[in-house]
């Protein structure tokens, strides 16, 4: 093989790998937002709503400020074992093909470079070890006019989009 071909490959193979590294490290990663929510719903209906919900979720009251009107609930995330699985197949393939160009490079070594996807479980551990933790969210509940009341929510994206999804609350649309 011509040798910049080579060397672009090696290079190129080298971005990748990079890219995929960062791709396993973001996946453990807090993606935490606040969100405005509006309802129509009286304030004893949606917290009772809102405490049955989180209730069958997993999560459990932490913390009640009545002077704020806040209310933190906290769960602990688990795991997905798709996820899991995902980013372990996809750091053997990225080791393959590191092994591959490598093996380009050095051909005494051909045999036994492939032997490196053998590291690929760690990814799959790092992601299972950093994504189970504890989870909070806080809820604050606001009157906007007599009969709209808005919810400010700090949770993980996805929890708020379930939370949204299942209780039929729509964003606050600031002017």
């Amino acid at each position: 093989m011509h040798i910049p071909v080579l060397s672009s490959t090696v290079l190129l193979t080298l971005l990748l790998s990079v890219g995929l590294f960062f791709f396993i490290r973001a996946s453990t990663k807090d993606r935490i937002q606040v969100v405005k929510l509006v309802t129509e719903q009286p304030e004893e209906s949606l917290l009772e709503q809102l405490q049955t919900y989180f209730t069958q979720r997993a999560y459990r009251i932490a913390a009640v400020d009545a002077a704020e009107n806040q209310v933190t609930f906290e769960g602990f995330v688990r795991p997905s074992v798709f996820l899991a699985v995902f980013l372990t197949l996809l750091a053997a393939i990225g080791f393959l093909c590191l092994a591959l160009v490598l093996a380009l490079l050095f051909p005494d070594w051909a045999k036994i470079l492939p032997g490196i996807a053998v590291l690929s479980p760690i990814a799959g551990i790092f992601y299972w070890r950093k994504s189970a933790r504890p989870e909070q969210v806080s809820l604050q509940i606001a009157k906007e006019q007599e009969s709209l009341q808005v919810l400010t929510v700090t949770a993980h994206r996805d929890e708020l989009a379930e939370l949204q999804r299942n209780l039929n609350l729509k964003p606050l649309e600031e002017a």
